[in-house]
C-alpha cells in the first residue's frame, strides 16, 4: 500500500504533518476528516525517502526523556477526558522524535485494529520495558490507566536522574584516563623516536625504561593495524562472553565486587528493586508477576537470580522476608523492612522507605565518588609520567656522566 504525506489543520488551528498508508489520496483526506482534521497538502511519498527514513531512525534514539514526557501527556490526555486515540494522535504530531512518532502511529493502528494498549506496546520491547507493559496492562484492566502513567513517568524520571548522577560522577575520572592515553600514544609514537635516534649514536646501554618505550613505539609502527584487530578482537570475544549466561554471571559479580564502584551499584541495585517492587504491588500486581518483572528489570544477574528463589519460596507459601534472607544477597535492612511491612500489611510503604534510604546512600556515595577516585588516579598518573620520565631521561643523564670522565 503507498504511503502518502500530508499536512493539515486541527480544529484549534495549529497545522499537523504525518505519513499515512493508504489506496489513494482521498483515502488519505477521508482518515483525516474522520479524525477531526481539514487536509491542507497530501503527497504521495517518494519510495527513496523511506530508506533514507529508516538510516536516520538509526541514529534517532528514543531517549528516557522522551518517553518521560509521553507518559506524563499521555496520562493528562487521558484524564482531561479526551479519546485515546485522539490522544495518541496528539502526541504523535508533539513529538520531536520521529522515531518515536513512527512507533505512536503503529501503535495507534493496532488499537484501531482490536489490540488493547498494552498488546500495542509489546510489539516494542527494545522501547517499552515489560516493566512499563505489566504496569500498563494493570491500569487497563483496573480502570486506573492516568494513575498508572503517572506512576511510571515518576520512576523512569527517578531512574534518569540516578543514570545523570553516575555520569556526572565519573566524567572527571574518564577524562583523565582518556587524556594520559592520548599522551602516552603521541609521545611513543612522535618523541620516542627523535630520542631513540640520539641514543643510537652513543655507546651508552640503555635502561630498562627507555628499551621499553622504543619496543613499543616500533611495535605501533610496524604491527598498528594487528595491534588494532586484537583489540577490537578482545572487545568483540568479551562482549559475547558476556552475552552467554555463565559470562553474564561473571561480568556482574566483577562488578559488584570493584572497590568502591561496587558499593555504589549494589546500592542502586537495591533502590531499584524496592522502588519498582513498591510501584508494581502498590499498582495492584499480583505478587508473583511482581517478582517476575522485577528480576527482569535489575540489570544485574546475580540479583535477579535471587528473586528468582525469593519468588519460588512465595510460589510455595513462604513469604518473602525469610527466602530474601536465606539467599545472603540482601542485606539484613531490606529484609527487616520487608518482614514488618509482611507484619503490619504496608508493604509497599517499607518498600518505599528502603529504595529512599538506598537513594541517598546513592546519592552521597556519588557525590564523593570523584573525591575518592582522586587518590587512584594520582597515583596512575604519577607511575605513567615516572614511567616516562625515567625512559627518556635516563640515557641523558648516563650519557652526561660518561662524557664527564
Amino acid at each position: 500500500m503507498p504511503a502518502y504525506s500530508y499536512k493539515g489543520r486541527t480544529q484549534t488551528g495549529d497545522v499537523i504533518s504525518g505519513v499515512i498508508d493508504a489506496p489513494s489520496p482521498e483515502a488519505v483526506a477521508e482518515q483525516l476528516f474522520s479524525k477531526g482534521y481539514t487536509p491542507i497538502n497530501i503527497e504521495a511519498e517518494d519510495k527513496i525517502k523511506p530508506s533514507m527514513d529508516i538510516g536516520m531512525q538509526l541514529f534517532d534514539r528514543i531517549k528516557p526523556e522522551d518517553l518521560i514526557v509521553f507518559s506524563r501527556q499521555l496520562a493528562t490526555l487521558v484524564t482531561a477526558g479526551i479519546s485515546f486515540l485522539s490522544s495518541l494522535d496528539t502526541l504523535a504530531t508533539q513529538t520531536k522524535s520521529k522515531r518515536l512518532r513512527s512507533i505512536i502511529e503503529k501503535i495507534r493502528k493496532d488499537i484501531e485494529g482490536g489490540s488493547s494498549f498494552s498488546d500495542a506496546l509489546s510489539k516494542f520491547p527494545k522501547v517499552f520495558s515489560p516493566l512499563y507493559v505489566s504496569m500498563i496492562r494493570v491500569g487497563e484492566e483496573g480502570g486506573v490507566l492516568d494513575d498508572i502513567l503517572e506512576r511510571l513517568a515518576s520512576l523512569l524520571e527517578h531512574e534518569a536522574a540516578t543514570k545523570a548522577r553516575m555520569k556526572a560522577a565519573t566524567r572527571y575520572p574518564l577524562i583523565v584516563v582518556v587524556s594520559i592515553t592520548i599522551a602516552f600514544f603521541v609521545l611513543t609514537t612522535f618523541v620516542v623516536p627523535k630520542f631513540a635516534a640520539l641514543y643510537a649514536s652513543s655507546k651508552v646501554a640503555l635502561p630498562l625504561p627507555t628499551r621499553m618505550l622504543i619496543f613499543t613505539n616500533m611495535a605501533i609502527k610496524k604491527y598498528w593495524l594487528l595491534i588494532a584487530a586484537g583489540i577490537a578482537g578482545i572487545i568483540f570475544a568479551v562482549k559475547g562472553y558476556i552475552k552467554t549466561p555463565s559470562g553474564r554471571w561473571n561480568w556482574d559479580k566483577l562488578k559488584l565486587g570493584i572497590p568502591i564502584i561496587g558499593d555504589v551499584i549494589e546500592k542502586s541495585v537495591m533502590s531499584r528493586f524496592a522502588r519498582i517492587f513498591s510501584t508494581l504491588y502498590r499498582s495492584g500486581i499480583p505478587m508473583l508477576h511482581t517478582l517476575d518483572v522485577v528480576s527482569g528489570t535489575l540489570g544485574n544477574v546475580i540479583i535477579s537470580r535471587a528473586v528468582e528463589v525469593v519468588k519460588e519460596s512465595v510460589r510455595e507459601g513462604k513469604g518473602l522476608a525469610q527466602p530474601m534472607a536465606s539467599t545472603t544477597v540482601f542485606p539484613p535492612m531490606v529484609t527487616q523492612m520487608v518482614a514488618v511491612g509482611e507484619e503490619t500489611g504496608a508493604l509497599d510503604e517499607m518498600l518505599t522507605k528502603v529504595s529512599d534510604y538506598y537513594d541517598r546512600e546513592v546519592e552521597y556515595a556519588i557525590k564523593n565518588l570523584s573525591t575518592t577516585l582522586e587518590p587512584v588516579l594520582l597515583v596512575f598518573l604519577a607511575g605513567i609520567i615516572l614511567f616516562l620520565a625515567l625512559g627518556m631521561f635516563l640515557p641523558i643523564w648516563d650519557m652526561i656522566h660518561v662524557m664527564k670522565r
